[in-house]
């Protein structure tokens, strides 16, 4: 069950459908969301650097002025935040604004909490789509807890497309998906595998399928169905899956690889982020 829910609070327009998650969540397992507004001030140091000793004092006041701003926009939205979470008749706890190391701020507070759900295009994630992508993957890949990325738009959940290849990654997500069971048992839930060529191979595929949907009727679902292709970009066969069975959450697993200070993130995971048009369910 998902008991505590850490949502990340961001102006824009998707942030507002991940607090409909999260309470839609909160209410149906009898938990408590958390909002969380974060200060980016390793940005508003740089905004403010540069000029010689004489700009000094004025660097400093407008830093302060940028704090003070970008703070009471923050005391703004978490006191938004209560009001909505409030007036859905929901609970919240431990609501707070974060300041300096925005990744680090959200996986630390993702050690408390079951899931994060997050805006796609939270601010926290950059305007450029390679930072914003790379940001999420830390997030994901150090988090304890697993994501939950919401669009802009807000669809129920009824139909689950589970990408799964039987690796680490992806038997984790689907067991934390079913551990927690975020929107209940009673869903559509399709378990998705691309596999190699050859008649060795699909029945491997066959046996891996049933293995994993096994362990979803072990937690309560059970409306599964299974499918094998033959080949093709995984990224684009996942994609093609979900507009033709129009789920409503892909769940996929995640892995990173760090080295040299690059963080390597999974290509079909990084290319969900970037393409997926429904909310992905993440874990590493």
């Amino acid at each position: 069950m998902t008991k505590r829910i850490l949502v990340v609070l961001d102006p824009g327009h998707d942030t507002h459908t991940a607090t409909q998650y999260a309470i839609e969540i909160a209410k149906a397992n009898d938990g408590a969301v958390t909002g969380l507004a974060l200060i980016d001030r390793k940005r508003i140091n740089e905004a403010t650097a540069g000029g010689g000793i004489g700009s000094m004092y004025y660097a400093e006041k407008l830093k302060r002025d940028l704090g003070d701003e970008v703070r009471g926009e923050a005391q703004k939205l978490l006191t938004q935040f209560m009001e909505e979470v409030e007036s859905a008749g929901a609970r919240h706890t431990d609501d707070h604004i974060a300041e300096d190391g925005i990744v680090q701020a959200i996986t630390d507070d993702m050690k408390t909490h079951d899931l994060l759900v997050a805006g796609h295009e939270s601010h926290f994630y950059y305007a450029d789509p390679e930072r914003r992508t790379h940001a999420l993957a830390e997030i994901v890949s150090h988090g304890a807890a697993a994501t939950l990325v919401a669009e802009a738009e807000y669809r129920a959940i009824n139909k689950v497309l589970v990408a799964y290849d039987g690796g680490t990654a992806a038997a984790r997500a689907l067991q934390k998906f079913a551990h927690l069971s975020p929107f209940g048992t009673e869903l559509d839930m399709e378990m998705y595998h691309i596999r190699n060529a050859g008649k060795e191979a699909e029945l491997e595929s066959e046996r891996m399928l049933q293995g994993a949907a096994s362990y979803l009727e072990g937690h309560g679902f059970s409306n599964i169905d299974r499918t094998s292709v033959e080949g093709g970009d995984p990224l684009e066969r996942i994609l093609s899956q979900q507009k033709a069975t129009d789920a409503d959450l892909v769940v996929s697993g995640a892995y990173s690889a760090s080295g040299l200070k690059k963080l390597l993130f999974g290509s079909t995971a990084k290319g969900l982020i970037e393409k997926s048009v429904v909310p992905l369910f993440l874990y590493h």
